[in-house]
């Protein structure tokens, strides 16, 4: 691990150097392969930034719905976990659980927040313009 430059440091030195030198000096589709590199840098910055409180919010919403199951300590484990209990949370949507009572509401509220963290990595301006119209 390094202690300077950091990750995020160094995502952003790139991103500002596609934004800053390459785009206003190049044309076409140069300047459009650059702006999507930059684009994907500044997401990838964002969800090295909010992967952590991400994934903790995603796993609690899947213990209130699924039953409390320890996290695991390694990144890869966590996300394998993911995966295997949001396949347990379709497969009880597939079966009907969802369709009605206060626990499609849990579901409801669950993929909502989990869909807006997923959007604040993506495209941050959509996120917030849900958040400020009360969709979120």
């Amino acid at each position: 691990m390094q202690d300077r430059p950091t990750i995020d440091e160094l995502l952003e030195a790139v991103a500002g150097y596609l934004r800053d030198d390459v785009m206003p000096n190049t044309q076409g589709r140069l300047s459009f392969h650059a702006r999507v590199s930059m684009n994907v840098i500044e997401m990838l910055r964002r969800e090295l930034a909010t992967m952590e409180e991400h994934l903790a919010r995603e796993w609690d919403g899947l213990d209130h719905l699924l039953g409390v199951e320890p996290m695991p300590p390694k990144l890869a484990a966590v996300r394998d976990a993911l995966v295997r209990r949001n396949e347990v949370l379709c497969e009880r949507i597939r079966k009907g659980e969802a369709d009605e009572g206060p626990w499609r509401l849990a579901v409801l509220s669950h993929l909502r927040r989990v869909t807006l963290d997923k959007l604040e990595v993506s495209n941050p301006a959509l996120a917030a313009e849900y958040r400020e119209t009360g969709q979120g």
